[in-house]
Formats: structure tokens, sequence, C-alpha cells
């Protein structure tokens, strides 16, 4: 990099327009939707699709809800020809869609195009020549007359040869190619000129794409220019603004919707936003976006995932684990603040309200997605997003003290591992800390006994378990059935806290019960248990507790009998 990077490049000037309207507009519905990933999507590949594969990518195309799809550039080669061919004699084009294809201003391949799509019920014929000042210059050695010219040519000739299939419905689209880099008024000219020789009306409008073919000025100045020709453009009523951002600078998105704002109808581009160089603007962000803001955008990502698994085997390239709303790891959240907040979020939610939730600008749900990717941990994270994995998953809703001791079990998992813990990881070690009977105290299936002692409130409690292999039977009364099986046990355990809840619902629902306690002056530990049995639920969860106080618990219980 130069020390001085104003010695070889220049700043692109903006567009003097101080009463610009678009800063003060919303999208309130969404653009006419052209896909492309079929012509310009495919021509960015190394390795460009097959017929079959292009066949295959049409279909879904057309599952998802696109009404336009521009499939070839039909003169550029015999496989892009022939794919043309079978959408129209295998009767695959529907009748709600219109299929674009794609040609130069020459009347050999204008030619072959129109002989390409021969048959179909509509066609958008998409010509296209540049204008900007560095191609009349640079590649064209021509001026600005020389450029209309060369469009106006064009245009005539496609009247000529679409007029020989007057079955077809021919819609003609014109670009003026880098039109991001052309002076408006060459491009008013330009348009204004072809406008005139195809004769659109408002009952049939043509197309007039304004392309950011490089994209070289940030999204307001792009806007600024749509918004110039939306106010200047003569026959502006029979005409459809269409826009084609490339992402040279990252900002296609940011631009494609403000120059929505700015007049566009249309707006042209690619799932995931293939393309060439950095790629054209990526559709299911655009569209995503608006379904964030409650606008349906007319197509359909409900099954995400397997858009962006076929799309990533057809045109081998991979989305990025970033990606918005599509990428695998879009929704999920590794911080422990964050999960937290998101655990918090979905703890308030009630079903029909307004989605606003943190973090999650919409709901994964809507899009395919499972919550279990919501939160994934490892290092990084903390309690909440292992008692929301456990909550999402098993049912388990631990209470926050309970979060915070679990998750340090969680957690020195992960350092030890040095990868993520699943939620299958995390259950498991849930499951090997809190419930199975590994210490010296192990109480049998259906071992309580309980006995009401009359008007005087109190309850006995008979137990029988194990004690470092022994079979014991203890007796306790109490105020209820904690407290006689505390007494029973010989009343040096203290309960802390106490919660349960149902696991599942159904006649066979289980019990669980969280038990936070103390023996004598030792740290506070929790018990967990589960059991149909509400009351055994609760003393396997005294037992557990007692085999996590400690190696050596000593229970003070002198009425301890041999079984």
């Amino acid at each position: 990099m130069i020390s001085n990077p104003a010695s070889k490049y220049r700043a692109f000037d903006p567009v003097q327009m101080h009463d610009r309207r678009w800063p003060g507009r919303t999208i309130e519905k969404p653009p006419i939707w052209m896909s492309t990933d079929l012509r310009d999507g495919n021509q960015s590949l190394i390795d460009p699709m097959s017929v079959e594969t292009k066949l295959r990518f049409f279909d879904m195309l057309v599952e998802i809800g696109f009404k336009e799809i521009e499939v070839a550039f039909p003169a550029a080669s015999e496989t892009e020809f022939n794919f043309v061919r079978r959408l129209i004699e295998e009767n695959r084009i529907p009748e709600d869609v219109t299929i674009e294809v794609l040609t130069q201003a020459r009347e050999d391949l204008i030619a072959r195009t129109v002989e390409a799509v021969q048959g179909a019920r509509r066609v958008i014929i998409h010509m296209y020549n540049p204008v900007a000042p560095q191609f009349r210059r640079i590649v064209y050695n021509t001026d600005i007359a020389g450029v209309k010219a060369i469009a106006e040519q064009g245009t005539r000739w496609i009247r000529q040869y679409s007029s020989q299939y007057p079955e077809t419905e021919w819609v003609y689209e014109y670009s003026p190619e880098v039109f991001s880099g052309a002076e408006l008024e060459v491009v008013k000219e330009v348009c204004d000129a072809v406008t005139a020789i195809w004769q659109p009306t408002p009952e049939n409008r043509m197309i007039l794409n304004l392309p950011a073919t490089v994209e070289m000025a940030t999204p307001n100045v792009y806007a600024d220019q749509i918004e110039w020709m939306d106010r200047n453009l003569a026959n502006r009523e029979s005409i459809i603004i269409s826009v084609h951002p490339h992402n040279d600078r990252g900002t296609a998105v940011a631009a494609a919707e403000l120059a929505q704002m700015a007049g566009a109808d249309r707006v042209e581009g690619c799932l995931f936003g293939n393309g060439e160089r950095t790629g054209n603007v990526d559709i299911v962000t655009l569209a995503l976006n608006l379904y964030s803001q409650g606008v349906d955008p007319g197509l359909d990502f409900t099954r995400i995932d397997t858009i962006r698994h076929t799309v990533e085997e057809y045109n081998q390239i991979p989305v990025h684990p970033r990606h918005p709303y599509a990428g695998e790891l879009v929704f999920t959240a590794f911080s422990g603040s964050h999960q937290d907040a998101i655990k918090k979020g979905f703890a308030q939610r009630r079903d029909g309200e307004i989605w606003e939730l943190p973090y999650l600008t919409i709901d994964p749900a809507d899009l395919g997605r499972g919550y279990e990717a919501v939160v994934r941990v490892n290092s990084q994270s903390g309690k909440g997003g292992v008692s929301f994995l456990l909550q999402q998953q098993y049912g388990l809703e631990l209470p926050r003290r309970l979060q915070i001791e679990f998750s340090r079990v969680v957690k020195a998992f992960t350092d030890r591992e040095g990868r993520e813990a699943t939620s299958a990881d995390i259950f498991a070690l849930f499951e090997q800390e809190y419930l199975q009977d590994s210490g010296a105290y192990s109480l049998a299936d259906a071992d309580v006994t309980i006995h009401s002692h009359g008007n005087k409130g109190a309850t006995e409690v008979q137990i029988q378990f194990m004690e470092n292999g022994a079979a014991r039977t203890v007796n306790g009364i109490g105020n209820g059935t904690i407290d006689a099986a505390v007494k029973a046990l010989g009343g040096n355990i203290r309960v802390i806290d106490y919660h349960e809840h149902a696991l599942g619902t159904g006649s066979e629902v289980e019990a669980v019960c969280y038990l936070e306690m103390q023996i004598d002056d030792g740290p506070a530990m929790f018990g967990v248990g589960v059991h149909r049995n509400i009351i055994s639920a609760a003393i396997k969860a005294i037992f557990n507790g007692l085999n996590r106080c400690s190696d050596n618990v000593t229970l003070k219980a002198q009425e301890l009998e041999s079984a």
C-alpha cells in the first residue's frame, strides 16, 4: 500500500441533489425479484454448472417463489443454448414464471438469443452495452454518440428478431452497463433513446436496469443516482427501474435497500450473493431483512439449511458460517452474557407476541432451524447457555444457583477436552454429577413409606436404603415429607432451597426435584432426583445430594436398624 492513496485513486463525486426524498422513506413492500444465479452466478464459477444441475437449480428457484429467473446467456455456449431449449421443450417453466436471457448489442448474438427462446410463453430479453467514460475510452474507443448508437441499433435488432415470434410475449430490458460510474445525463440520454425505439406503455412496461456493475461509492451515492433517474427519465410510468448491485465495497445489500427507497421497482441478484469478483447482491439477506421488519418478501426460505446446502453443492462455494440468516453459526451464541439474555428472552416469551428476543432478529424456527443451534457451549459460555440447552432439549429447569454450580462442571469439561460441549455431552455430565447412585448411599425404587399423624399435621417417613452396601431402614417424623426425611437421617442436614417440576406431560410423566442442602458446616451443594412419584423424587434428591456433599458423610441417625 502506498503512503498517499490520493496520488493514485480518486474520490467519487457525489450527486448534487439538495431535495433528495429517499432518506425519509421506508420499504413497505418487496421488489420484483429476479434471480441471476443461473446466468451471472453461473458465469462466475470456476466450473460452470451442467445442464442437469441448472435444471435442478431452476426447480429450486421456482419452489422458493421467484417469478423472474435469468436462465442463460444463450449465445455464449451450446450448453447455455441447450439448457434454455430444454426448459421450453420439456415444459418446465410454470405459467406464472418468466425466464430472462442476456445478450450483448450484436446482431448475431441477438439472433441466436431469440432463436434459443422461441416457443416460450413470455420472455425478458436483456441487452446491455457499457456507457461509462472509462469503457468509452478504453474498451470501445468511442464517444457518447457512439455508445448511444450501439444501444439504439441493438434495440432495433431485438424488435426485428423478436417480431418473428408473435406468439411469445416479449419484455425488453436494457442495461447501461457500469451505470454506477457513468454521468447521469449520459445515461438518461441513452435510456430515453432506447425507450423511444421500444415504445413501452403503462400496460406493457419495459425494464431499465441500472447496475452498480462496479461498486464505486457509498450506498447513499447509489441511492442518489437512482432517485435522479427516477425523477428525470422520460416516460417513467412505462418503465420498471431495476437495480443490479455488485459488492466490490461490501455494501451491495445496503445499496439495494437504499435504491428501493429511492424509486427502484426491481432487484436482480443471487442467493447468498454469488457473482463475479466480490459477488452480486445477496437476495437471501435482502428478503429476510424485509421479513424481520414485518414485510412478506414473497420468497420462501423456510428450509434455509436445505437451500444453503444445495447452493453450496451446485456452486462449489461454501456459505460463510456467519452469513446473515443462513450461516451455520448465525443464530448461535457462545458468549455467556449473550446466552443468558437469550435464555431469559425465551422464558418470558408468550405465543402470539411480537418477536423481541435479545440478539435474535427473527425466530430461527421460521427458517426451519432448531433452537439447539441457538446456544452452543464452549469455554467462553456461562450458566445461561448450559441451562438453556438442558431446558430446551431435556425439559430440565435448573434453579439459578444450580445453574452456577453445574456450569463449573461443564466449563471444566470444555477446558479439559478443548472443544465445545454438545447438548448430549451436557446431559451426560448432568446425569453423572447429579443422577447416578455413585456414592455411599443409594435409594432403591419405591422404598419410601409415608404416614400422616391425624390432625397434628405431622408426617412420618420410613426410608429403606443402602449404606456402603448394607441395607438400612430409618424412620422420622416432621412437618412435611422433606422435614421428616431430614430428621430420619439424623437432623444434621439443612435444606437451603427446594424446587420441583414435571418432566413432560401425560399420565406417565416424571417429576424432578432440585434440593440445595448442607451437612453440618460443609459447603452447600445440590442433589437432584427424578421419579414418577414426587415424594420419591424428593427423597432421591436428598440421597444424591448426600453423595455429593462429601466422600465421608456421617449421618447422625441413632435409630438405624438392620433391614
